[in-house]
């Protein structure tokens, strides 16, 4: 990624980012977007994980050529340094030096080992704006606790509520955890950047990346602090009963389905009269959402009775048009080929500069005033040459002797 315009609110910005797998990155991927220099430190000595994710591009398995790679580090430059190695770890303060911003997601203790913890990094710069954010926090019982983004879905108790409530949690299948938290985490930083520049102040943000997911389950915590209910999975239905019909409902085709939300009264006799009025759709019982409520699982039967022989898109889009909350369930594919995704350029298609197409994401930040070109994650080390030899002015000697010995790996 590169900001192009200098209109971009974070032009000048330079950032550390020592986050590895999917939420370090994210976080510095959206201050890549809003036109940050973002640096992720690497190493071939510990090869990122999302670099050994399939599909690689052109079929060859290789760290540089992980599309999962390209599209969660989009916005992320590369630079490789060894933080075994004492020269690696000189180098790193030096860079961090003329750094505003440091991002990391290991465990706590982990940057102190290296020397590249706060109270070492605030020495070299005063103002440095430092982002920790471990799995629980730097302190507390379980602030040693080792996770990824699934296992956040366990602590923080929404895993309790997904499911059908016919039998044992079905756990959230996606590591939304992560890219959750990398924006999350982004902001943050905003926070602290625009308090460095009043004050001239940095700080150390100790940002729990639990705590954060927890807001996720932020109602079924009320309704426990409230009223002594402990949530459980409930399927589709709303989970405060404030809806009815509420779920997903069978379309035509393969696996196709559409969501259909009734929060009103006069949505649902929108919906009957979409419907043609059929006469189970007209009885009294039903005009009230207690009616509906009570007589819920046959409505939703009789509804996907109907739904079923349907196109989830016409459909939605005839239910929409009426009032009604109605959206087809999409699936990976088609995001990639939705008209509302294409038209936003949420995904774009790029030429990798190892001579193969792909798709990674577009920017998700966008301004009026501004724009930005996308390229994917970066090759390890690409902007080596750039940092160690322009940045801090490494001579070619020192720098050859620097890679020879594998600090620069």
């Amino acid at each position: 990624m590169t900001a192009t315009d200098p209109l971009l609110p974070l032009a000048g910005i330079r950032v550390a980012n020592f986050g590895w797998v999917w939420a370090g990155p994210v976080v510095g991927q959206t201050l890549g977007f809003l036109g940050a220099d973002v640096l992720k430190i690497e190493s071939r000595a510990r090869i990122d994980l999302t670099r050994m994710l399939p599909p690689f591009g052109g079929g060859v398995r290789d760290p540089d050529r992980s599309l999962s790679n390209h599209a969660c580090w989009a916005g992320n430059g590369s630079v490789s340094l060894n933080l075994k190695h004492a020269d690696g770890r000189r180098l790193a303060r030096d860079l961090i030096a003329r750094c505003d911003v440091v991002i990391e997601n290991f465990g706590p203790g982990v940057m102190e080992d290296l020397e590249l913890g706060w109270n070492d990094l605030r020495v070299v710069k005063p103002d440095l704006v430092m982002f920790s954010m471990p799995a629980a926090g730097l302190t507390g019982p379980l602030k040693d606790i080792r996770t990824y983004g699934l296992s956040l879905t366990s602590t923080t108790g929404l895993d309790s509520l997904v499911g059908y409530g016919d039998g044992a949690p079905i756990p959230v299948e996606n590591a939304f955890s992560d890219p959750y938290n990398g924006i999350m985490g982004a902001f943050a930083i905003l926070t602290a950047l625009y308090h460095r520049d009043r004050t001239g102040q940095g700080q150390h943000i100790d940002y729990s990346q639990q705590e954060a997911v927890m807001q996720m389950v932020g109602p079924a915590f009320m309704d426990y602090a409230l009223n002594g209910r402990s949530a459980g999975p409930l399927g589709n239905r709303h989970p405060r009963a404030a809806a009815a019909p509420h779920g997903v409902f069978p379309c035509t085709g393969e696996d196709r389905w559409i969501a259909i939300a009734v929060t009103g009264d006069d949505a649902w006799q929108a919906l009957v009269d979409a419907m043609d009025r059929p006469a189970w759709a007209t009885a009294p019982a039903l005009t009230t959402l207690a009616g509906r409520l009570a007589a819920l699982d046959a409505l939703h039967r009789q509804l996907a009775a109907w739904t079923a022989p349907q196109d989830d898109y016409a459909l939605a889009q005839r239910l929409q048009s009426a009032g009604i909350a109605a959206t087809p369930v999409l699936n990976v594919a088609d995001l990639l080929r939705d008209p509302h995704w294409r038209a936003r350029g949420t995904f774009i298609e790029v030429a990798h500069p190892l001579g193969f197409e792909e798709t990674i994401y577009g920017a998700y930040v966008k301004t009026s005033r501004s724009r930005i070109d996308v390229r994917p994650g970066p090759r390890i080390g690409q902007d080596n040459e750039r940092v160690l030899k322009g940045l801090l002015g490494l001579d070619d000697d020192r720098y050859r002797a620097l890679v020879e010995a594998r600090a620069i790996y």
